[in-house]
């Protein structure tokens, strides 16, 4: 059984800039689909990924909080594990993410 027969929700393609985030990492990504319970991304080159991280979606202005579920060459997949806003007021946790969101052009 390949891993898409074992989805349970649908998934729609996506082409959006995006910005991995995790303590000492902070790398420009491709997010290539999306569904209610994850994503999938593509990377700017290989690259072992802590099992945590934030995914910024520069155009929706949001913070991804996510767990790496695979990850093979340049592509990776992961669970969401929550999401916030990144305009306005943001936790102390998404920082990070934050900083990383305004340096790529977000507002």
């Amino acid at each position: 059984m390949s891993f898409q027969d074992r989805r349970f929700e649908p998934r729609s393609p996506a082409n959006a800039r995006g910005v991995v985030v995790a303590p000492g990492l902070e790398m420009p990504c491709l997010i290539t689909d999306v569904s209610g319970a994850g994503l999938k991304v593509r990377l700017d080159r290989n690259l072992a990924l802590p099992k945590q991280v934030q995914i910024v979606d520069i155009a929706q202005g949001v913070a991804i909080e996510a767990e790496v579920a695979w990850a093979k060459g340049q592509e990776a997949g992961f669970r969401r594990t929550g999401q916030a806003s990144l305009r306005g007021l943001t936790p102390s946790r998404l920082a990070a993410a934050r900083a990383a969101y305004l340096r790529a052009g977000g507002r």
